[in-house]
């Protein structure tokens, strides 16, 4: 019989900072940049007879413009090969640090002669809305809550109040009133503030002020800001920032340093791109067979949040004006977007200091890999795939989301998940741990009801806890919609470890929220959230939670004050007896077998003490293999 042809050997390019991109590429007379190399794969793509592997050695590569890959301008793999951008030595102890920046240094600190404590660089015409100092995230000049007294009374076009305060404050254009409650959290800057007939009038920005108070129903939320940002006016805080922008073209940055920084010293660096990497094909033509490895994606910014739409905003979603009355919801991009793309793989990658979500796959984009990276320190959400609003349609099918360590995140938008697959048919989200958010840790279901679009998803074996830190009326595993048509091609939760996130009145370990349907909750262990599993059953608008099975789990069936039990598990919000259509109703078809309660007392122990319950325990999150490539505790 006769043997395969062995594969042949990839070609390979390098890239290194001290290259010339007037040289070959050779590992000897490497590239300089990324964006050269990506001129030497386009040249050589159509007559690959092997991958294709860009080595980066290690160091910081500061991207002029963000590096984008497109089918038609032929970036991808050809003839069965596969394009690789890789870090020198991937997998092997040798492995270089690579970093991909959008970031630009700051240099040139001096003490600020008229701010004792303050020190000041400057900037030119820079825009950014974060700053990292020693690699550590800065945060902007910030009062809590709305930071003086008086009552502050919303008016159509802003707020009026009986105190002087802000009538101090400088460079109120600059100025951003953030506002929080249950999963909402959204900004909106003010446009002016003025003072007659013993008042001062706070403007609020256009069309935020507008688009807020459709969002959130009025203006009670907006009447009870959780906190105003970014006036040098504010009491300073150690490693707090400003970007004064005063002076057109000649902005300075100001910084109130921490304890033992010497800023002549230390390294300062500024997001300015707003993405890193993107990826798109055409309608029938995705992208196609592409690889990340090893690689470290950082400092990039997003500004969108700064414009006088704001960032009126619930979940990683916000409004924009739209044609007449209406206003479109768009979701907060990816800083690595890949739309319209197949086959492309994410390994072993770090994503860290970013302005906005961190990776995103959308706009019909099937059987990717993101596998065993690590996504920490970005403003908004982690993982994004699958039908993004606006979009209303779409096929996102048989991608894996696997090992994955996604933690700290939401660190500037807070209504953020760690992984969220909007709407998405066959994906795998499996093995992968999410801890530390401020929001929810899975989220699987799109925003509306987007019928017949799920199906066959599989979330397994994941570890999540210390979930909703700062947000309420999320989960550590979330689902809402229609996942399938029946039990055998619905959503399947199963092998979960979903623990410790008792925060605020209401949240849910595992939540079949809305008009949640077909799914299968089997073999998990849930315990010490608000409430073990439950949800809110929306009888109005026909989208109630139906069609639910639990098999073989073990939960504490913790149940907040607030909500009567059931003669069933779980926190299963009532109806609203005054107006049927707010509130919650009765889940129907919701079936129980063989489940274990723990004791509600010390559920962690009654856990470690059943044989079943602990291997839950033990399997799921990262396999062992990932953990310390990962550099899990």
């Amino acid at each position: 019989m006769a043997l395969p042809a062995p594969a042949a050997t990839p070609t390979q390019l390098y890239v290194a900072p001290w290259g010339k991109d007037s040289w070959p590429g050779t590992l000897d007379r490497p590239f300089a940049t990324p964006a050269r190399a990506q001129q030497a794969v386009r040249a050589r793509a159509p007559r690959m007879t092997s991958d294709l592997v860009v080595n980066l050695r290690g160091g910081t590569y500061r991207l002029k413009a963000p590096l984008r890959l497109s089918e038609a301008a032929g970036d991808s793999g050809r003839g069965g090969h596969r394009v690789t951008y890789q870090a020198y030595g991937y997998g092997t102890p040798r492995q270089e640090r690579v970093t991909i920046s959008g970031g630009r240094r700051i240099s040139g600190w001096r003490p600020d002669r008229r701010r004792t404590g303050f020190w000041r660089a400057d900037v030119g015409g820079l825009e950014t809305r974060q700053l990292y100092v020693g690699d550590r995230r800065a945060t902007r000049l910030t009062r809590e809550g709305a930071g003086f007294p008086g009552v502050l009374k919303a008016t159509r076009t802003g707020y009026v109040t009986t105190s002087t305060v802000p009538r101090t404050w400088r460079n109120p254009a600059d100025i951003e009133f953030v506002y929080r409650a249950g999963y909402l959290e959204g900004r909106c800057g003010v446009a002016g503030i003025s003072a007659s007939a013993g008042r001062t009038t706070i403007t609020m920005d256009q069309p935020c002020w507008s688009l807020a108070q459709q969002l959130y129903g009025g203006t009670e939320l907006l009447e009870a800001p959780s906190s105003v940002e970014n006036s040098p006016s504010f009491e300073p805080k150690a490693g707090s920032w400003y970007l004064d922008r005063s002076r057109p073209g000649h902005h300075e940055l100001l910084y109130f340093p921490r304890p033992g920084q010497d800023m002549r010293r230390a390294g300062v660096v500024a997001p300015v791109l707003e993405s890193l990497v993107t990826g798109t094909g055409g309608a029938g033509r995705p992208l196609h067979d592409i690889g990340f490895r090893g690689l470290t994606f950082a400092y990039a910014t997003w500004l969108a949040p700064s414009e006088p739409a704001g960032f009126p905003s619930a979940w990683s979603m916000y409004l924009r004006p739209g044609k007449g009355e209406d206003a479109r919801l768009l979701t907060v991009p990816g800083t690595v977007a890949f739309r319209t793309a197949e086959r492309i793989t994410f390994e072993g990658n770090r994503f860290t200091h970013l302005g906005a979500q961190a990776l995103e796959f959308s706009e019909n984009s099937s059987y990717n890999v993101v596998d065993g990276n690590v996504i920490s320190d970005v403003s908004d959400g982690g993982i994004l795939m699958g039908v993004v609003p606006p979009d209303q349609k779409g096929t996102n099918r048989g991608n894996r989301i696997t090992n994955n360590w996604v933690h700290h995140i939401g660190a500037e938008y807070h209504a953020a998940s760690g992984i969220w697959d909007t709407a998405t048919q066959e994906t795998t989200l499996a093995h992968n741990q999410v801890n530390d958010v401020p929001y929810s840790g899975i989220l699987s279901g799109p925003s509306d009801d987007l019928r017949g679009i799920m199906r066959g998803n599989r979330i397994l074996d994941n570890r999540v806890f210390a979930t909703n830190r700062l947000l309420e009326d999320g989960g550590g595993i979330y689902l809402r919609g229609e996942q399938g048509t029946s039990f055998a091609d619905g959503a399947v939760i199963s092998g979960n470890a979903v623990t410790h996130s008792r925060h605020g009145e209401w949240n849910v370990g595992i939540y079949t929220d809305d008009s949640s349907n077909w799914v299968t909750v089997e073999g998990n262990t849930v315990y010490d959230y608000v409430a073990s599993i439950g949800g809110c059953s929306e009888e109005w608008g026909n989208r109630p939670v139906q069609n639910v099975r639990y098999r073989g789990n073990f939960w504490d069936d913790t149940v907040p004050e607030w909500v009567e039990r059931r003669t069933f598990p779980g926190a299963w919000p009532p109806a609203n007896a005054q107006n049927p259509e707010e509130g919650c109703g009765e889940p129907h078809r919701l079936s129980f077998t063989d489940n274990t309660l723990l004791s509600p007392r010390n559920p962690g122990q009654a856990c470690a003490s059943d044989t079943a319950c602990a291997a839950v325990l033990a399997n799921a999150g990262p396999l062992p293999s990932y953990r310390q490539r990962l550099g899990m505790p």
